[in-house]
Protein backbone atom coordinates (compact mmCIF):
# COMPACT_ATOMS: atom_id res chain seq x y z
CA UNK A 1 0.00 0.00 0.00
CA UNK A 2 1.29 3.46 -0.86
CA UNK A 3 0.17 7.03 -0.35
CA UNK A 4 -0.02 8.87 -3.68
CA UNK A 5 -0.41 12.19 -1.90
CA UNK A 6 2.98 12.25 -0.22
CA UNK A 7 5.72 14.81 -0.79
CA UNK A 8 9.01 15.85 0.79
CA UNK A 9 9.88 19.54 0.54
CA UNK A 10 13.53 20.02 1.41
CA UNK A 11 15.57 23.18 1.45
CA UNK A 12 18.08 25.25 3.35
CA UNK A 13 17.05 27.68 6.07
CA UNK A 14 15.20 30.84 4.98
CA UNK A 15 14.16 29.48 1.58
CA UNK A 16 10.42 29.59 2.22
CA UNK A 17 9.59 26.05 3.37
CA UNK A 18 7.18 27.02 6.14
CA UNK A 19 5.82 30.04 4.26
CA UNK A 20 4.84 27.74 1.40
CA UNK A 21 2.04 26.35 3.59
CA UNK A 22 0.17 29.65 3.75
CA UNK A 23 -2.27 29.04 0.87
CA UNK A 24 -3.42 25.52 1.72
CA UNK A 25 -7.17 25.38 1.25
CA UNK A 26 -9.58 24.54 4.07
CA UNK A 27 -7.02 25.15 6.81
CA UNK A 28 -9.13 23.72 9.68
CA UNK A 29 -8.68 20.36 7.94
CA UNK A 30 -4.87 20.49 8.35
CA UNK A 31 -3.05 18.78 11.22
CA UNK A 32 0.24 20.63 11.70
CA UNK A 33 2.80 18.66 13.71
CA UNK A 34 5.29 21.21 15.01
CA UNK A 35 8.56 19.44 15.87
CA UNK A 36 10.50 22.71 16.31
CA UNK A 37 9.78 23.39 19.98
CA UNK A 38 6.62 25.31 19.19
CA UNK A 39 8.20 27.83 16.83
CA UNK A 40 5.40 29.86 15.24
CA UNK A 41 4.64 29.78 11.54
CA UNK A 42 5.35 33.05 9.69
CA UNK A 43 1.67 33.63 8.88
CA UNK A 44 -1.73 33.47 10.56
CA UNK A 45 -3.48 30.16 10.09
CA UNK A 46 -6.36 27.94 11.19
CA UNK A 47 -4.38 24.69 11.28
CA UNK A 48 -4.86 22.20 14.06
CA UNK A 49 -1.47 22.89 15.63
CA UNK A 50 0.17 20.26 17.78
CA UNK A 51 3.57 20.89 19.39
CA UNK A 52 5.49 17.60 19.44
CA UNK A 53 7.55 16.89 22.55
CA UNK A 54 7.27 13.10 22.35
CA UNK A 55 7.70 11.35 18.99
CA UNK A 56 5.13 8.69 19.94
CA UNK A 57 2.47 11.40 19.60
CA UNK A 58 3.15 11.50 15.85
CA UNK A 59 1.89 7.93 15.47
CA UNK A 60 -1.18 8.85 17.49
CA UNK A 61 -1.82 11.91 15.34
CA UNK A 62 -1.90 9.79 12.18
CA UNK A 63 -4.28 7.29 13.79
CA UNK A 64 -6.62 10.03 14.99
CA UNK A 65 -6.56 11.82 11.63
CA UNK A 66 -7.70 8.62 9.88
CA UNK A 67 -10.80 8.56 12.06
CA UNK A 68 -11.84 12.08 11.02
CA UNK A 69 -13.37 12.90 7.64
CA UNK A 70 -12.77 16.62 8.17
CA UNK A 71 -8.97 16.15 8.16
CA UNK A 72 -7.41 16.20 4.69
CA UNK A 73 -3.72 16.98 5.26
CA UNK A 74 -0.98 16.13 7.77
CA UNK A 75 2.19 18.27 7.87
CA UNK A 76 5.41 17.38 9.69
CA UNK A 77 7.62 20.44 10.18
CA UNK A 78 10.32 19.35 10.01
CA UNK A 79 11.47 15.77 9.48
CA UNK A 80 14.92 16.95 10.53
CA UNK A 81 13.75 18.31 13.87
CA UNK A 82 11.55 15.26 14.41
CA UNK A 83 14.56 12.95 14.25
CA UNK A 84 16.61 15.37 16.35
CA UNK A 85 13.86 15.19 18.97
CA UNK A 86 13.93 11.41 18.91
CA UNK A 87 17.71 11.45 19.36
CA UNK A 88 17.50 13.90 22.27
CA UNK A 89 14.72 12.12 24.12
CA UNK A 90 15.28 8.44 23.28
CA UNK A 91 18.96 7.97 22.34
CA UNK A 92 21.06 10.42 24.33
CA UNK A 93 19.19 9.57 27.53
CA UNK A 94 20.38 5.93 27.67
CA UNK A 95 23.68 4.52 28.83
CA UNK A 96 26.55 3.45 26.62
CA UNK A 97 25.51 -0.23 26.71
CA UNK A 98 22.02 0.57 25.44
CA UNK A 99 23.19 3.11 22.85
CA UNK A 100 23.41 0.69 19.92
CA UNK A 101 19.87 -0.55 20.50
CA UNK A 102 18.65 3.02 20.86
CA UNK A 103 20.11 3.98 17.48
CA UNK A 104 18.43 0.95 15.97
CA UNK A 105 15.14 2.10 17.45
CA UNK A 106 15.81 5.57 15.99
CA UNK A 107 15.89 4.10 12.47
CA UNK A 108 12.93 1.83 13.11
CA UNK A 109 10.83 4.73 14.41
CA UNK A 110 11.13 6.47 11.04
CA UNK A 111 10.73 3.29 8.97
CA UNK A 112 7.60 2.33 10.86
CA UNK A 113 6.22 5.85 10.49
CA UNK A 114 6.67 5.62 6.72
CA UNK A 115 5.50 2.03 6.21
CA UNK A 116 2.73 1.77 8.77
CA UNK A 117 1.36 5.29 9.19
CA UNK A 118 2.23 7.36 6.11
CA UNK A 119 1.81 4.62 3.50
CA UNK A 120 -1.59 3.63 4.88
CA UNK A 121 -2.85 7.18 5.36
CA UNK A 122 -5.69 8.45 3.19
CA UNK A 123 -4.61 12.07 3.82
CA UNK A 124 -2.20 14.37 2.02
CA UNK A 125 1.10 14.00 3.89
CA UNK A 126 3.69 16.77 3.61
CA UNK A 127 7.14 16.54 5.17
CA UNK A 128 9.36 19.60 5.38
CA UNK A 129 13.09 19.01 5.89
CA UNK A 130 16.35 20.92 6.10
CA UNK A 131 18.95 20.20 3.43
CA UNK A 132 22.72 20.56 3.64
CA UNK A 133 25.72 20.44 1.30
CA UNK A 134 27.99 17.44 1.90
CA UNK A 135 31.12 16.41 0.02
CA UNK A 136 30.94 12.90 -1.43
CA UNK A 137 34.51 11.64 -1.38
CA UNK A 138 33.70 8.62 -3.55
CA UNK A 139 32.16 10.67 -6.35
CA UNK A 140 34.28 13.77 -5.64
CA UNK A 141 31.23 16.04 -5.79
CA UNK A 142 29.25 18.16 -3.35
CA UNK A 143 25.75 16.81 -2.86
CA UNK A 144 22.72 18.62 -1.49
CA UNK A 145 20.61 16.32 0.67
CA UNK A 146 18.64 15.90 3.87
CA UNK A 147 21.24 15.15 6.53
CA UNK A 148 20.24 12.76 9.31
CA UNK A 149 22.13 10.29 11.50
CA UNK A 150 22.69 6.57 11.67
CA UNK A 151 21.67 3.99 9.06
CA UNK A 152 18.97 6.31 7.70
CA UNK A 153 21.75 8.49 6.32
CA UNK A 154 23.22 5.53 4.45
CA UNK A 155 19.89 4.73 2.80
CA UNK A 156 19.10 8.39 2.11
CA UNK A 157 15.92 9.93 3.51
CA UNK A 158 14.85 10.91 -0.01
CA UNK A 159 14.67 7.24 -1.01
CA UNK A 160 11.45 6.94 0.98
CA UNK A 161 9.70 9.49 -1.27
CA UNK A 162 8.64 9.45 -4.92
CA UNK A 163 8.17 13.22 -4.87
CA UNK A 164 10.97 15.41 -3.56
CA UNK A 165 10.79 19.16 -4.19
CA UNK A 166 13.39 21.77 -3.26
CA UNK A 167 12.60 25.20 -1.83
CA UNK A 168 14.89 27.97 -3.04
CA UNK A 169 15.45 31.71 -3.04
CA UNK A 170 16.71 32.71 -6.49
CA UNK A 171 17.42 35.86 -8.46
CA UNK A 172 14.79 36.63 -11.09
CA UNK A 173 17.49 36.45 -13.76
CA UNK A 174 17.58 32.68 -13.15
CA UNK A 175 14.16 32.18 -14.67
CA UNK A 176 13.50 31.83 -18.40
CA UNK A 177 10.64 30.90 -20.70
CA UNK A 178 12.12 27.41 -20.83
CA UNK A 179 12.09 26.72 -17.08
CA UNK A 180 9.45 29.03 -15.58
CA UNK A 181 6.67 29.87 -18.00
CA UNK A 182 3.42 28.46 -16.68
CA UNK A 183 0.34 29.52 -14.70
CA UNK A 184 2.11 28.05 -11.65
CA UNK A 185 4.80 30.74 -11.80
CA UNK A 186 3.78 34.33 -11.10
CA UNK A 187 6.13 37.22 -10.26
CA UNK A 188 4.58 39.80 -7.93
CA UNK A 189 5.42 43.54 -7.98
CA UNK A 190 7.21 43.09 -4.64
CA UNK A 191 9.38 40.32 -6.10
CA UNK A 192 10.16 42.52 -9.09
CA UNK A 193 11.30 45.27 -6.75
CA UNK A 194 13.43 42.91 -4.66
CA UNK A 195 14.93 41.12 -7.64
CA UNK A 196 14.45 37.61 -6.23
CA UNK A 197 11.72 35.05 -5.71
CA UNK A 198 11.02 32.13 -3.38
CA UNK A 199 10.24 29.09 -5.51
CA UNK A 200 9.93 25.32 -5.59
CA UNK A 201 12.25 23.47 -7.95
CA UNK A 202 10.34 20.41 -9.14
CA UNK A 203 12.82 18.70 -11.47
CA UNK A 204 16.57 18.49 -11.91
CA UNK A 205 18.61 20.76 -14.14
CA UNK A 206 22.21 20.42 -15.33
CA UNK A 207 23.27 22.77 -12.55
CA UNK A 208 21.52 20.71 -9.86
CA UNK A 209 22.29 17.10 -10.84
CA UNK A 210 23.79 16.46 -7.39
CA UNK A 211 20.60 17.36 -5.58
CA UNK A 212 18.01 14.73 -4.70
CA UNK A 213 15.00 16.31 -6.37
CA UNK A 214 12.75 13.68 -7.92
CA UNK A 215 9.30 13.23 -9.42
CA UNK A 216 7.43 10.59 -11.45
CA UNK A 217 7.82 10.86 -15.21
CA UNK A 218 5.54 13.48 -16.71
CA UNK A 219 4.35 15.01 -13.46
CA UNK A 220 6.04 18.35 -14.24
CA UNK A 221 6.80 19.86 -17.64
CA UNK A 222 10.16 21.54 -18.37
CA UNK A 223 8.42 24.93 -18.12
CA UNK A 224 7.34 23.95 -14.60
CA UNK A 225 10.88 23.35 -13.38
CA UNK A 226 10.33 26.37 -11.12
CA UNK A 227 6.92 27.17 -9.65
CA UNK A 228 5.60 29.43 -6.90
CA UNK A 229 6.46 28.14 -3.42
CA UNK A 230 2.86 27.21 -2.78
CA UNK A 231 2.11 23.76 -1.36
CA UNK A 232 -1.48 23.94 -2.60
CA UNK A 233 -0.18 23.86 -6.18
CA UNK A 234 1.73 20.67 -5.36
CA UNK A 235 -1.27 19.04 -3.70
CA UNK A 236 -3.40 19.80 -6.75
CA UNK A 237 -0.80 18.40 -9.12
CA UNK A 238 -0.54 15.17 -7.11
CA UNK A 239 -4.31 14.86 -7.28
CA UNK A 240 -4.38 15.51 -11.03
CA UNK A 241 -1.50 13.12 -11.74
CA UNK A 242 -2.60 10.12 -9.70
CA UNK A 243 -6.38 10.38 -9.95
CA UNK A 244 -6.66 10.37 -13.77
Amino acid sequence: MTNDHLVLISGKSATGKSASLRDIQNQPGVVYLNCDMGKKLPFKNDFKNLVITDCAVIYQAFDQAEERKDIHTIIIDTLTYMLDLYETTRVLTVGEKESRKAWGNYAQFFKRLMSDKVAKSTKNVIFLAHSADLFNETEMVTETLVKVKGSLMNNGIESYFTNVISSKKLALAKFTKDNADSPLFQVTPQEEALGFKYVFQTTLTKETVNERIRAPMGMWTPKETYIDNNVQLVIQRLTDYYCV
